[in-house]
């Protein structure tokens, strides 16, 4: 006799428990590797808006100079509006403006972290700080830039400037 009612079965599909944990497990450390390989390039990618405003900074001084015969710490004689420091990258680093009068000021030698008490002076150094707070002081090799009226340029690894690792070689590349 033919057995008409047999019983067929559908066929099984999907994944079973221990392939989704798998799949997780890869996911995983693809996320674990990517995403701070990806923060460390974006916080690379911002140390060129420290670096742009410096030389901005340093062509408007000598601007200023070729009209003066003296360097300024007043925004307002070198196009900027506010005072010192003023915020740019995004908010990322913030500038100061640093007068001296000596040609041993250099940005190698000279921190230049606070505002300058001189108005005017025979040389100056432009720094670009990290600010605190951001992502970008997590940006631990180049937390200080600096430029002098001489064009030397210097980086840190320390917010306070001179007193940190010089990582110029690094940092302005």
């Amino acid at each position: 006799m033919i057995n008409t009612y047999s019983i067929r079965r559908a066929p099984v599909s999907g994944f079973t428990l221990i392939e989704l944990m798998v799949v997780v497990a890869i996911v995983s450390i693809i996320v674990a590797i990517a995403v701070p390989t990806y923060q460390n390039q974006i916080r690379h990618s911002r140390r060129t808006d420290a670096k742009t405003a410096l030389l901005d900074a340093q062509v408007r001084e000598e601007k200023y100079l070729s009209l003066a015969n003296t360097y300024s710490a007043t925004p307002a004689n070198i196009g900027y509006t506010g005072s010192f420091p003023q915020n740019v990258g995004s908010g990322y680093y913030q500038i100061y403006v640093c007068m001296g009068t000596a040609t041993t000021t250099t940005a190698a030698s000279a921190s230049c972290t606070a505002a300058s008490a001189a108005a005017t002076g025979t040389s100056f150094v432009v720094a670009a700080i990290a600010i605190a707070g951001t992502s970008q002081a997590k940006d631990s090799s180049c937390q200080y830039y600096a430029v002098d009226n001489t064009g030397t340029q210097f980086s840190s690894d320390n917010v306070a400037g001179t007193s940190g690792n010089n990582t110029t070689s690094t940092c302005w590349q």
